[in-house]
Parts: C-alpha cells; structure tokens; sequence
C-alpha cells in the first residue's frame, strides 16, 4: 500500500504521483524549491527557539511562532521569516514534538491557512 511522506522541507503531505511508481522510496520533498531550498542551520535555529519557548511555558500553554520568529531574527523585517517558521513547526509536528492549533483545535499542518498557535504535545 502507498502512503503519504511528509516534505523534509515544509512539512506538508505529498501526495503519491503514479510517475514515481518506482522510485516513491527516494522522494523527500514536495517540488524542485523545497528540493532546492532544503532546512538549513538557521531553520534548525528556528526549530530549537520554538521548543524553548514552549519548554518554558506551562504544559497546556500555547505560543504565537512569531515569538520564535521574533526571538532569532531581532531586527526589522522578521515578518518575511514566517513562513520559514511556520515549516519549521510542521517539520516539529512531524516529529511529534508539538501541536499546531487554530481556534484551540488540533490543524492539519498541510491545509491549515490563518493565523496559528503551537503548543508542546503531550504524550
């Protein structure tokens, strides 16, 4: 049976394509840019501020990722590093280190669109 892989890049489903019948074993990411813009030191940055915010919150508490965003890129402009963010929680929901959330409810991290807050998954 064919399962959906999660991009290494942004963290969303790719969805299995009948022209990769033979190599879908070798597929990591979802286009040629997340192939070509793959997680970097500054993501895993973004990845390790996320988890220490949240490790310093409450068990239920719940983040904005512009906290993290904020928290490594000080200067002005950090709103164009958002989307990198964003990836950077779904690579972490991925993981199954946090939660994504949107109006208190669990997200799927592929379609979710508008604002989100992310919260340390309990196990």
């Amino acid at each position: 049976m064919i399962t959906n892989k999660i991009c290494q890049t942004c963290g969303r489903t790719i969805q299995w394509r009948k022209k990769w019948k033979n190599c879908w074993h070798e597929i990591r990411y979802c286009s040629i840019q997340c192939r070509k813009s793959k997680p970097k030191d500054l993501d895993r940055k973004l990845e390790t501020a996320i988890l220490e915010i949240l490790n310093h919150k409450s068990i239920n508490a719940t983040i904005c990722p512009s906290e993290a965003t904020r928290l490594i890129f000080k200067e002005e402009g950090w709103q164009k590093h958002m989307e990198r963010t964003r990836q950077a929680a779904r690579r972490l929901l991925e993981s199954g280190k946090i939660e994504i959330l949107q109006k208190g409810k669990v997200v799927d991290p592929s379609t979710f669109k508008g604002p989100i807050r992310l919260r340390k998954r309990v196990h």
